[in-house]
C-alpha cells in the first residue's frame, strides 16, 4: 500500500464495487493509453475537451481528463449533471468534444431547443461515447441529430478504466492495445477460447500492471474479435461493439433476451424518440414484457389510428427480434426518466424466488 497513490472502485450498482489500486507507474501507463485512443479519432490540441463523466471513484471521468490533457486539449471537467449549465458552457467556450454516455447525450439534444440553443450556435464535432451499452443504430441516430462523429469506446475499471480498446477514425471495430492488454474470447458456459468472428465473452489480462494485477479477467461482456486489417494501418486487433453482458441477460418465459436486441429494434424507428425502459413483472404465472417508448411529439397530434399503427409496428418488429409479443406503450417526449449517468433501462418488477 506504501506504493499506491489512488483507488478506484467498479461503477456496479448492486453489490460490494471491485476496489482497484493504481501505483504512479500505472497511471502514467493508462494516461499514455487514453492519449493514444483520443489521437486515433482525430482530436488533438486545437480541441476543447468538455467531460461529462462523472467524477470520483467512477474511472470514467479521470481517464479521459488525464489523457486530454496528455495530448494537450483544453479541459472543461464538467462531470454529470446540471443540464442547462453544460449546454451553456459549450456554447460560452467553444466545445469540440464530449465525453458522455449515449442516454444523456440524447436527452441533451432534446434540451437544446428549451435552453434556446441551436446547433450552428455550437462548435461541437466530436463525441466520445461510453458507460453504458448502446447499438449501431442509437449511434446513427446520435451522429444524425448532431451531425458530428461519435466514436465508441470501451475499458473496464478492473483493466484500468476507459482506454482498454477505442475506435479510429473508420469507426470499424474497436483497437484493443495489444502491447498492454493481452485479449481472448471466450464461451461463456465452458470457458474455451473462440476462434475470431465469433461472439462470447472476452477475457483480458492486463500485462503492465504492477497494483491489482489480474489475469484472464473474464468481463461478462459479449463481443467478437474482429477478423482482417483496419485501414488506419494499426495492427492491434479490434473488438466489435459491446453487444450485451452474460449478466444482464432477461430470461423471459424460458427465452433469452438481451436489452441491446430491444434497443436496436426501436432506434430503427423513425417515429421513435430518444428514450426507452423495458418493464418486466409477472402475470400470474408467467413474465410480462412491456416496452415504453418516447415518440416524437408531432405523433400525438395525429388520429389514433395512427398512433396504433405505430404501436402495432413496434410490437412486430420487437416479436420478429426477440420472439416474444410485448406490450409496447407510446409516451410524449420528456416523460420517460432521465440518467445523467447510467441509464437504467430495465426496470424488473417480477418477484424473486
Amino acid at each position: 500500500m506504501s506504493r499506491v497513490v489512488r483507488i478506484h472502485t467498479s461503477s456496479g450498482t448492486t453489490g460490494i464495487p471491485t476496489v482497484i489500486h493504481h501505483t504512479q507507474a500505472d497511471l502514467d501507463a493508462w494516461t499514455d493509453l487514453v492519449a493514444r485512443s483520443i489521437t486515433a479519432t482525430g482530436a488533438g490540441k486545437p480541441d476543447i475537451f468538455q467531460n461529462m463523466m462523472t467524477y470520483g471513484m467512477f474511472t470514467g471521468g479521470l481517464g479521459l481528463h488525464y489523457g486530454a490533457e496528455r495530448v494537450g486539449m483544453t479541459v472543461i471537467p464538467m462531470g454529470g449533471g446540471n443540464t442547462r449549465r453544460q449546454i451553456q458552457i459549450m456554447k460560452d467556450f467553444g466545445t469540440t468534444v464530449l465525453h458522455i454516455t449515449p442516454s444523456y447525450m440524447l436527452h441533451l439534444h432534446a434540451m437544446l431547443a428549451e435552453c434556446g440553443v441551436a446547433l450552428k450556435d455550437l462548435r461541437l464535432s466530436k463525441a466520445y461515447l461510453g458507460a453504458e451499452p448502446y447499438s449501431e443504430d442509437t449511434r446513427r441516430k446520435i451522429e444524425k441529430l448532431w451531425k458530428i462523429d461519435v466514436y465508441n469506446s470501451y475499458g473496464l475499471s478492473e483493466m484500468n478504466g476507459p482506454g482498454v480498446a477505442f475506435e479510429c477514425v473508420h469507426k470499424n471495430g474497436m483497437h484493443v492495445w495489444e502491447d498492454v492488454y493481452g485479449v481472448e474470447v471466450v464461451d461463456p458456459l465452458t470457458g474455451q477460447a473462440l476462434e475470431d468472428g465469433r461472439q462470447g465473452e472476452v477475457v483480458f489480462t492486463n500485462l503492465l500492471r504492477e497494483a491489482t494485477p489480474l489475469l484472464r479477467y473474464r468481463t461478462r461482456d459479449i463481443a467478437a474479435i474482429l477478423k482482417g486489417s483496419c485501414p488506419c494501418g494499426r495492427t492491434h486487433r479490434r473488438i466489435s461493439r459491446i453487444a450485451g453482458r452474460t449478466d444482464d441477460m432477461l430470461i423471459i418465459n424460458g427465452v433469452n433476451v438481451y436489452p441491446s436486441q430491444i434497443e436496436s429494434v426501436i432506434m430503427k424507428i423513425p417515429e421513435v424518440g430518444n428514450n426507452y425502459q423495458i418493464f418486466l413483472e409477472k402475470n400470474g404465472a408467467l413474465d410480462s414484457l412491456t416496452v415504453k417508448v418516447e415518440i416524437s411529439s408531432g405523433m400525438f397530434k395525429g388520429d389514433l389510428a395512427q398512433i396504433d399503427r405505430l404501436k402495432e409496428r413496434i410490437r412486430e418488429s420487437l416479436r420478429a427480434s426477440i420472439i416474444i409479443s410485448p406490450r409496447v406503450e407510446l409516451h410524449e417526449p420528456g416523460s420517460l426518466p432521465v440518467f445523467e449517468g447510467k441509464a437504467k433501462r430495465v426496470v424488473d418488477e417480477r418477484v424473486k424466488i
